[in-house]
């Protein structure tokens, strides 16, 4: 993290609220008494959807040991766009709309590759949840080799709830995930299509996977049983392109 993806102090942040500035978060010691000024940052981050986390003083000194009164935030290196926004201008300009959900990707480097790879793929969103996803600071620009600014990021607080909403907005919702015997190039990717990719750890969560119209494997043959997420978002990405051409 650089000093530049940093504001704290209760002033500064409570200024730069007040200005609109994006914030992937703000973590304010758990133990600091209640006043007039940190209720204000409260309600003016609840208005703006911003994450507050509280944490013990420890980790706020691991950040910085500058005068931070107990409160850090982390500035967005971009801006986000909401994703109904997004549909509705690809529906538009005559495209069909392709969607990237990212379900908790917490590592940047693997972020940074993701959306460069979604970047080349022509994808025309990238769906992230509010909480537990990779910082989108100047690490993830760097990483994405500056994809992150043409390709529109979309921070939700429910991803179950713009899954259900891209359905009704007719495209389909497609979930690359082991635990299935459904080939991902059996699936036809031609449609409007949302593709689903999970978390380094574990995966795709359980109700989103029961939500999604398809599950879809990349099929592996060699002994180790997975791939790097960014990978396998790879090559997902580009079976919708080799699907799409070939049309």
């Amino acid at each position: 993290m650089q000093a530049e993806d940093l504001i704290f102090g209760i002033q500064s942040i409570r200024e730069a609220l007040l200005a609109n500035k994006v914030f992937e978060k703000i973590i304010i010691n758990k133990d600091i008494s209640k006043s007039e000024q940190f209720d204000e940052i409260w309600e003016l981050a609840r208005e703006k959807d911003v994450f507050i986390q509280k944490v013990p003083i420890e980790k706020i000194n691991r950040v910085t040991r500058k005068n931070h009164q107990g409160i850090l935030g982390y500035v967005s290196a971009i801006n986000y766009m909401p994703i109904d926004r997004v549909v509705q201008m690809t529906y538009e300009e005559g495209k069909v709309p392709f969607v990237l959900i990212l379900d908790r990707i917490t590592d940047v480097r693997n972020f940074g590759a993701i959306v460069r790879s979604a970047e080349c793929a022509g994808v025309n969103a990238i769906v992230v949840p509010n909480r537990n996803t990779a910082m989108i600071a100047s690490e993830a620009l760097k990483t994405s080799s500056g994809a992150l600014n043409y390709v529109p990021i979309c921070k939700v607080e429910n991803l179950f709830q713009v899954i259900t909403f891209l359905q009704d907005s007719g495209l389909q919702v497609v979930s690359i995930t082991e635990k299935t015997d459904n080939l991902l190039y059996n699936v036809d990717l031609t449609p409007p299509t949302a593709l689903v990719m999970g978390s380094e750890e574990d995966g795709i969560l359980a109700h989103i996977l029961r939500k999604s119209n398809e599950l879809a494997k990349i099929p592996l043959v060699g002994k180790i049983e997975s791939l790097n997420v960014s990978v396998a978002t790879g090559i997902a990405l580009f079976e919708v392109i080799r699907q799409r051409i070939k049309e």
